[in-house]
């Protein structure tokens, strides 16, 4: 399996985040990517595809937005990272903001994800990562790994959060149904619901979302994930989410990821892009389930099983001494089918 990685996704480095509080060190920090490196082996350099195909699933005005955000922050004569305060509780208005402050409440949902100096470039080649694994995947590989980071599952068309900026998942889906390659699945396994990609593909009848994740009732993002929503419109029945407790084990996670795997064979989907998060491992500190290094292989090995070819984009995973270790066992199991 390739897998694609440039260090060009390193120049995003917060240095700190609102959490529960009170401020805190950023925990999807470039030492993730260490650890990843150290046990993944080699990776190759992603190609540079452009902007066209992140504008085909985002805003155009909320990516001007994010490629000026943190230059706009220091001209307002700010210090440190852009980090909005200011968040409308009910409905979003379309105002011509003329202040950073605002642009940051309008288009960011959390304190907890902040625009740093370099967050655009690593956005940017996270999304270029996830287009060459699928690259990869459409000229002769049946699989590919793109260790994208930022993260990309929580973005939505017009707004970041959770840690994410540009939904690399749903960037690599859009691309490989726009070559013909669909229907598309995409099957999220992190530990935090997908909301940016629910919502990118709610009222779509040509994309599956498939999530297996905490219960909002108790974890982030809250606001979204619950097993009755299920998509409208042309997308009625294409979203599939399987809520689950904190404490969860293999014991239960197993046969829900089984369901999830049947409901995407009965979509009849053509191409898988999965979004991994290693924070469903029992260590990790700030995720409640209790999967374990084995239990990663286990579900690389059940997904496997589709025997669809198939992108795999990162997300989060926040316990840096076994991040990596998590992953390579993630990966190994896939390549087990």
């Amino acid at each position: 399996m390739k897998r694609f990685f440039s260090k060009r996704q390193t120049a995003h480095a917060p240095l700190r985040e609102l959490n529960n509080g009170e401020w805190t060190d950023f925990a999807e920090s470039p030492a993730r990517v260490d650890s990843m490196l150290d046990a993944i082996g080699a990776v190759e350099e992603p190609n540079d595809q452009g902007i066209e195909p992140i504008l085909a699933v985002h805003d155009t005005d909320y990516v001007a937005f994010l490629q000026t955000a943190y230059d706009d922050w220091l001209a307002a004569g700010r210090e440190g990272d852009a980090i909005g305060y200011a968040f409308p509780a009910v409905h979003r208005r379309k105002l011509d903001l003329t202040r950073i402050d605002g642009k940051l409440g309008a288009y960011g949902f959390d304190a907890a994800t902040p625009i740093a100096s370099g967050t655009w470039e690593a956005a940017y080649w996270g999304a270029q990562t996830a287009l060459s694994a699928l690259n990869a995947v459409t000229v002769g590989e049946n699989q590919a790994f793109a260790l994208c980071r930022p993260p990309g599952h929580h973005s939505g068309t017009d707004y970041y959060g959770g840690y994410c900026y540009l939904n690399n998942a749903a960037i690599a889906a859009q691309a490989a149904i726009n070559r013909g390659l669909g229907p598309v699945a995409v099957l999220d396994v992190d530990y935090h619901h997908g909301n940016g990609t629910q919502d990118i593909f709610y009222n779509r009848g040509d994309v599956l979302f498939a999530s297996i994740h905490a219960d909002p009732k108790t974890d982030y993002p809250y606001f979204w994930g619950h097993a009755d929503e299920t998509g409208e419109g042309d997308g009625k029945g294409t979203t599939f989410n399987q809520p689950l407790a904190r404490g969860t084990t293999w014991e239960q996670y197993g046969p829900t990821l089984e369901r999830a795997l049947e409901v995407i064979s009965g979509f009849g989907a053509k191409f898988l892009v999965i979004s991994y998060g290693a924070d469903t491992f029992e260590a990790d500190p700030i995720s409640a389930f209790e999967l374990t290094t084995i239990d990663m292989s286990r579900i690389g090995s059940l997904i496997a099983t589709l025997d669809l070819p198939a992108v795999t984009v990162m997300e989060g995973g926040y316990n840096i001494d076994a991040l990596g270790r998590n992953v390579e066992a993630f990966l190994a199991g896939l390549e087990s089918g």
